[in-house]
């Protein structure tokens, strides 16, 4: 029998309960919201699991995540497979999956200017979207 590695993301319920709700929803969901949103559907999912299970599809590229500037995490079901950074609403929340060639290249440059290798980055661009500034 093998185990899986500690980066992998095994096939479980709690797992395909919280995709499943990822993938009915483009905007960005707190831990904390998708709990309550799988409470109401009579999911006995907890709370630490679903963190536990978020963490987990993140490392694994499922799910992206995007911090708030307050700090607090939030997650989404991505549609690009390759690297990319978000725009994001302040008023409304809608995100808008943007690739930044410049940005991959000036964190290259200086992440090698001060001796560092296998750098990675995530970039969260908040702003008003076209709707909610016309508002």
């Amino acid at each position: 029998m093998t185990r899986p590695t500690p980066g992998m993301a095994r096939n479980t319920r709690q797992r395909a309960e919280v995709l499943a709700l990822l993938a009915g929803t483009d905007e960005f969901r707190s831990a904390q919201q998708l709990h309550a949103q799988l409470r109401q559907a009579g999911s006995g999912v907890g709370l630490t699991t679903v963190y536990r299970t978020l963490q987990i599809l993140a490392d694994a590229g499922e799910v992206d995540q995007m911090r708030l500037p307050d700090g607090e995490q939030l997650y989404r079901r991505c549609s690009r497979s390759q690297h990319h950074h978000h725009l994001v609403c302040r008023v409304c929340g809608r995100t808008e999956e943007v690739e930044g060639p410049a940005v991959e290249k000036w964190a290259e440059k200086v992440a090698a200017e001060h001796g560092f290798t296998e750098v990675g980055h995530t970039i969260e661009i908040f702003g008003r979207c076209a709707a909610c500034a016309g508002r």
